[in-house]
């Protein structure tokens, strides 16, 4: 027998609203280097490059949006605290997201200047230098 569900935009929704609620206050790590096998993979020779803060109320609403077949669910982040003197210099590759406490991993995905995950404008980072993030969204297959 197949195993093929379907979600109801009500249950995608109420997921992803629950794991942006959970970021609120939270932090979003940037990393060079290769990007864990999953979120639960812990941080190894990969250095991080900068922290930023979400917000209090870290993600707005999310919303369905597409066709049957191929809807998903998109929660856009509200204004990111920037990180006024990056960690150090590297490449940026990869991203996590942790709750407030700094210790619980929520979620990671790639990094780059387009096409990825998290898009910055350039993916050198600079010891010492402000890196900040104008847009964030995630975005959830139903």
């Amino acid at each position: 027998m197949a195993n093929n569900p379907f979600f109801s935009d009500t249950a995608v929704k109420a997921a992803v609203d629950a794991v942006t609620a959970l970021a609120n206050s939270g932090k979003l790590r940037i990393y060079d280097g290769s990007q864990p096998t999953d979120a639960n993979t812990a941080v190894g020779a990969q250095v991080k490059l900068a922290e930023l803060t979400l917000n209090a109320t870290a993600f707005a609403a999310s919303a369905a949006s597409g066709s049957a077949g191929s809807k998903v669910v998109t929660a856009n982040a509200n204004a990111i605290t920037g990180d006024l003197s990056a960690d150090a210099t590297g490449t940026a590759a990869w991203f996590r997201v942790l709750k407030s406490d700094g210790i619980t991993i929520l979620f990671d995905g790639s990094v780059g200047t387009s096409g990825c995950d998290l898009n910055l404008a350039t993916t050198s980072i600079v010891a010492g230098e402000e890196v900040d993030v104008t847009s964030f969204s995630i975005t959830q297959l139903e």
